[in-house]
């Protein structure tokens, strides 16, 4: 999977993301944080101290207003900054005021909960965050120039510790830059409340989804069964009756019992089709008894630890058993694995799934492969999914779904 972010980047290829742009976008990010951050330490501090002035006369009000609105352009910088240690967008949680007018602006603004949030965020960014940028950035650059200046037979310990200082500052300042990412995106990005009617039309539009999924999927079982299905079964009756009118030894009997093999290879695949499209073990005994029914008929072995408390709602346990069935198929379409397993357990009303195969690696969901629409199955159930696959493997495709049971 292509690292979305530093940390990832540093994770996955500890040495290998050195000769990347990683670490220089992580230097660039420490680097814009110090000045901005001193921009706007120095900003605050003469508004807010013209401000308090100002309280006497009242005009003071305004200007403190001001500069509470005025965190919302700092987060919105923040923002786009974010995205040189992480690729994945920050949404502007902000909404437009329901009136026109600047005056239903300013009150719209001023009632948000995510102002106040923002305001916090540039607080503590110009008491602490760009300070700590500083810091970092000086120890890993200036505490090694330092000691490279000093001269003589009793300094060169001093020396090898700075060369070791600036042989580890990638790390360092990686490191430092996927923290503070981790905690602007904390502090900036939307949260479930601030979505309102938008959010809940996401999830019922994934709701829909599911159930015209599922309807789909028995209809086409119920098609595959009573109308193909029973063709094939009539086709090998004719069959049956051509061969009692047909001399053994013949050449017409040779291609007949060639027609009957096909028929039954046939009549096999589409059994099998529609036992996956609609597997009876899934609604008689669960999902469990079902993953080990298709583990136990899979090409590859495969090793089932699922452990549930009790059968799963409807349609997450049909959600589930398909996201693992594409998974399992997947691997062994493209993996070229030996072996999978899928381990499952149910924690503090999640369901957590790993489905691990020791194959050759190299997956890419953004290159459109069947991850994708596993994702969006997940998706539809609240829930993520994160994929781990370097090349050479092996392979982790880890699901966590949100899950309460009646």
């Amino acid at each position: 999977m292509r690292p979305t972010t530093a940390w990832q980047a540093m994770a996955q290829r500890p040495t290998g993301f050195l000769v990347s742009a990683w670490p220089w976008r992580s230097l660039a990010y420490l680097v814009g944080g110090v000045l901005f951050g001193a921009a706007v330490t120095a900003v605050f501090a003469v508004v807010l101290a013209a401000g308090a002035v100002l309280l006497l006369v009242l005009v003071g009000v305004v200007v403190l207003a001001g500069l509470v609105l005025a965190a919302t352009s700092v987060a919105s910088v923040e923002r786009r900054r974010l995205r040189l240690v992480d690729l994945d967008p920050v949404p502007d949680p902000h909404r437009g005021p329901r009136a026109p007018g600047p005056r239903a602006w300013v009150r719209h603004r001023l009632t948000e909960h995510v102002t106040w949030r923002e305001l916090a965020f540039t607080l503590v960014s110009a008491t602490a965050l760009w300070w700590l940028d500083l810091l970092v950035l000086g120890f890993c650059f200036g505490l090694p120039a330092v000691f490279f200046e000093a001269t003589g037979p009793q300094t060169w310990p001093w020396t090898v510790f700075g060369v070791l200082v600036l042989l580890a500052s990638p790390y360092t300042v990686t490191s430092w830059a996927g923290a503070r990412g981790a905690m602007t995106r904390t502090f900036l990005a939307p949260r479930d409340l601030e979505l309102q009617e938008e959010l809940r039309e996401v999830r019922a539009s994934q709701a829909r989804f599911l159930d015209s999924f599922d309807a789909e999927r028995t209809r086409i079982e119920r098609d595959l069964h009573d109308g193909a299905q029973q063709h094939l079964v009539s086709l090998g009756m004719t069959l049956g009756m051509l061969r009692l009118d047909t001399p053994d030894g013949s050449p017409q009997s040779e291609l007949l019992t060639q027609a009957e093999q096909q028929l039954a290879t046939a009549h096999r695949e589409l059994r099998s089709l529609i036992r996956g499209l609609n597997p009876p073990v899934l609604a008689d005994h669960g999902l469990v008894a079902a993953v080990e029914d298709y583990a136990g008929r899979f090409p590859i072995p495969v090793t089932v630890d699922l452990t549930l408390p009790q059968r799963l709602p409807r349609k997450l346990e049909s959600t589930l058993y398909y996201v693992i069935n594409e998974a399992l198929t997947n691997i062994a379409r493209h993996s070229g694995a030996g072996s999978a397993a899928v381990r499952g357990r149910y924690h503090a009303d999640v369901l957590i799934l790993d489905i691990t195969d020791d194959g050759h690696g190299g997956v890419d969901p953004e290159a459109g492969s069947g991850v994708t629409g596993l994702a969006d199955r997940v998706a539809a159930l609240q829930g993520r999914m994160r994929v781990s696959s370097p090349v050479g493997g092996p392979t982790l495709l880890h699901v966590e779904v949100p899950c309460r049971f009646a």
